[in-house]
Parts: structure tokens; C-alpha cells; sequence
């Protein structure tokens, strides 16, 4: 078992190598990744304001959220990597007068299905994340207000790691760009806050 995942993951490099598509999955993780925190960090602190206490009602938000954001992304990039892919073949094909190494074939077709669902899941893992404490409240493990306060912690947590991420990719300084990203989940807290605000006046 072990000899066929190293085996796997050996092809999976080459793969990626000659596509070049590893820049591409970051960036679509790093960028889906942020929709997914920000988007449930939204709901929850929109449900906080508003004084909402079945644990369902955010649940059932989240999730519609996370698979919306999952299918959309996922199909999105598919459709959008297939066309790419098979216009560089296209154009190796021209090139080489239909010689191309059949490894491209292989190549465009995994990345395709590789990228998309990158691009898929990486919104749906970090609004999961997030939700996750309203699914203790369901199970009675802790408190409604609890659980806002773990929600927006973790969604916050999120946006920071993210942004270390972001540090590491561009080989500087993570900590600055975790902040960076936790300046913008402030932000977006403040103008939901000032709607919130204005809508109840």
C-alpha cells in the first residue's frame, strides 16, 4: 500500500512540475480559503448582532454557504482549467506537429481535476471550521454565547494562518500578512456591525 502511494505521489509531482500548476492551487486555496472564513464570519456575527439562538438557523446557513461556494468553485475552476489545458495542448500540438509527449495529456487532465477541487474544498474546510462550535451547541456542549465567541475566534485564527501562508509563498514576512489578513476580518466586522446598526435604528 505504501509502495503505491509513494508511486502516487511521485506522478503527482511530475505532474505538477510540468504543468507548472503549483502556483495555481496555492492561489486558489489561499483566495477560496479566505472566502470560506470570511463568508461564515459574516453569517455568525450578523446572527450575534441580531440575537439569534437556534443553533440550526446558523448551522443550516453555513452550510447551504459552504456548498454553494464548494460546487460553484469546484465546477467554476474545472470548466475554466479544462479550457486553459487544452488550449496549451492545442498549441503543442501545432508546434510539434502532433509529437507531444503523451506525459502532457496525463498531466493536463490530473491538474484539471486537481485544481477544481482545490478550489472546491478549501472555501467549504474553512466555513466548516467555523461552524463546528454550533454543532457543540446542537449536542449541548456549550452555550450558544459560547459558541459565538469559538465561531469568530476560529474564523479570525483562520484569516492569520492564511496569511502566514501567504508570508511563506511570497518568502517574507508571514506575521505581517497574517495581520495584514486580520485587519480586513476587522474590518468586515465593523461595516456588519454599522449596517446592523443603521438597520435597527
Amino acid at each position: 500500500m505504501s509502495k503505491l502511494f509513494r508511486k502516487f505521489f511521485s506522478k503527482v509531482r511530475v505532474y505538477l512540475k510540468v504543468t507548472k500548476a503549483s502556483g495555481i492551487a496555492r492561489r486558489y486555496f489561499v483566495m477560496n480559503g479566505f472566502d470560506g472564513a470570511m463568508t461564515v464570519f459574516g453569517i455568525v456575527l450578523g446572527s450575534w448582532i441580531a440575537g439569534v439562538s437556534k443553533p440550526e438557523i446558523i448551522i443550516l446557513a453555513g452550510l447551504g454557504a459552504c456548498l454553494a461556494m464548494g460546487f460553484s468553485g469546484f465546477f467554476g475552476a474545472y470548466m475554466a482549467e479544462k479550457a486553459e489545458r487544452e488550449r496549451r495542448l492545442k498549441e503543442m500540438e501545432k508546434a510539434t506537429h502532433n509529437n507531444v509527449n503523451p506525459i502532457q495529456y496525463e498531466a493536463a487532465r490530473f491538474v484539471t481535476v486537481y485544481v477544481a477541487l482545490i478550489d472546491g474544498l478549501s472555501p467549504a474546510l474553512t466555513a466548516i471550521i467555523s461552524i463546528m462550535p454550533f454543532i457543540f451547541v446542537s449536542l449541548r456542549w456549550v452555550t450558544i454565547f459560547n459558541a459565538y465567541i469559538a465561531s469568530l475566534a476560529l474564523s479570525l485564527a483562520t484569516l492569520f494562518l492564511l496569511g502566514i501562508y501567504l508570508g511563506k509563498v511570497a518568502r517574507e514576512n508571514g506575521w505581517l500578512y497574517g495581520v495584514a489578513m486580520l485587519t480586513v476580518g476587522a474590518f468586515t466586522a465593523l461595516i456588519i456591525f454599522l449596517i446592523q446598526l443603521i438597520a435597527s435604528a
